[in-house]
């Protein structure tokens, strides 16, 4: 039997040490070293198979790899378009949110053109087989109930499918080391040894991960480093909306976002998502604003929704849902200072409807003004749609892609517009009269006249 170590690993930064310490020595993070027990590893001079080989970059061809359709056209958007061969995708979410599901109706839109194999850890073969009859899904997968990477390994090479999902990685254990399946050592290993594997035959495999209570992924954090996409599963398990988020993506663009919609069939696509966003009554009420605002390359239609209400504490509350609680606090300021409009004295709370989180800061005037409606107890016109940043001096900053943003909200409906100046239309949109403001107090004038 192979010799054995104790090591102590960062469930942050993934470093070991030999001894435990109250602080990881590599990322400084307190009280995140495990002990874990490990092989001992062969001389790195037997280790060595073969020397790499220097190759000129100009002598490399630049091969434009294809992309293989999911068949569900939001998954695609996230992933960049497809799945790369040789990519793996890390997708976590909270307990029930759909992870499973979604994958599920995935092999069986992709098993009708490539071999697919499904791997489950968690799951007995009768229980997804019940979920695959209650989905409808008719497709024959390939399905493999197995925790030990070694027999994973093995019906991989056999089987030799083109996509295959490991339903979870936290539960996937290697006989080469002792520690419990789920540790850090046992997670980063079977990682990177399912990595390499897709890279070696061009496979492309799905990890789905745990999350944290804290909303990350469980494990060390090497496991984001180490795969070539990261996705993430959100929405509230009491509504039947789900969001999926790209926060790194080798062969696509990151931020990009993907509406779902939970049926008693399966996950469903959101076509027109600004339409999920902004269902709301026809009538106007005060503190409610539509802001476009720009998820990856789509424009999204929001509203946002501010209440007001005078504060019995000496520290009155600024709770937001959605959006940076920072930087409301920023614009409050600046709508003090230079609006000449205080709000120390209101309890503030916003919300953006819909559950989906704006981190942009093209939100900031679409704020502004619901505070001040709620404020001042005056609507803002059902059809106006408002985007802009607000700059400390109180200047209203340009944003990126401000034309795609008024033509979204034009088809719409929206009849009104306002944004920065340097966001202007070159040439008229039809049906839609645009207003362009370099200031908070121009911004509110306009308001004043509406």
């Amino acid at each position: 039997m192979a010799k054995t170590n104790t090591t102590y690993i960062c469930s942050q930064c993934g470093g070991q040490t030999s001894k435990w310490q109250g602080q990881c020595p590599h990322c400084l993070a307190w009280n995140t070293l495990a002990e874990s027990i490990q092989e001992a590893k062969p001389s790195r001079f037997q280790a060595l198979a073969a020397s790499g080989q220097v190759v000129r970059l100009s002598a490399v061809q630049a091969v434009e790899t294809p992309r293989l359709a999911t068949g569900m056209a939001e998954f695609d958007r996230v992933l960049g378009g497809g799945l790369v061969g040789g990519g793996v995708v890390l997708i976590g979410g909270d307990p029930g949110i759909g992870k499973s599901t979604l994958l599920l109706q995935a092999l069986a839109e992709l098993s009708t053109r490539v071999k697919t194999l499904y791997v489950s850890g968690e799951e007995s073969a009768s229980q997804i087989a019940l979920r695959s009859r209650r989905l409808g899904l008719h497709a024959d997968i390939p399905l493999l109930t197995e925790i030990r990477l070694e027999s994973i390994f093995a019906t991989l090479k056999e089987e030799k499918p083109q996509v295959a999902v490991i339903d979870s990685i936290q539960t996937v254990y290697t006989e080469q080391l002792q520690s419990a399946p789920g540790s850090v050592a046992q997670v980063r290993e079977c990682a990177q040894e399912l990595t390499r594997h897709a890279k070696q035959a061009g496979i492309t495999i799905f990890l789905v991960g745990h999350v944290t209570k804290e909303g990350t992924l469980a494990g060390p954090r090497v496991l984001e480093h180490i795969v070539d996409t990261v996705l993430y599963f959100e929405g509230d398990t009491g509504s039947s909306f789900r969001l999926i988020r790209a926060f790194k993506n080798r062969y696509g663009a990151v931020n990009e976002l993907g509406v779902f919609a939970m049926t008693d069939k399966g996950l469903k696509g959101v076509n027109n998502p600004s339409a999920l966003f902004l269902n709301r009554d026809e009538r106007e009420a005060p503190g409610s604003c539509v802001v476009v605002a720009q998820e990856g390359t789509r424009p999204l239609l929001v509203e946002i929704q501010a209440l007001l209400d005078s504060s019995h504490s000496p520290n009155p509350r600024r709770l937001t849902v959605g959006l940076d609680g920072n930087r409301l606090a920023m614009l409050l300021a600046v709508l003090h200072r230079h609006g000449g409009i205080p709000c120390h004295d209101q309890d503030v709370f916003v919300n953006a409807v819909g559950g989906v989180k704006i981190t942009e800061p093209a939100v900031d005037l679409a704020v502004a003004m619901a505070v001040v409606s709620s404020l001042r107890g005056r609507p803002i016109p059902h059809k106006l749609a408002v985007f802009g940043e607000i700059g400390l001096a109180g200047e209203i900053r340009p944003v990126q892609r401000g034309q795609e943003r008024l033509k979204e909200a034009a088809k719409l409906g929206f009849t009104q517009a306002l944004c920065p100046k340097a966001n202007l239309p070159k040439g008229r949109i039809a049906g839609m009269e645009v207003k362009g403001v370099g200031s908070l107090a121009e911004a509110l004038e306009y308001f004043r006249g509406l």
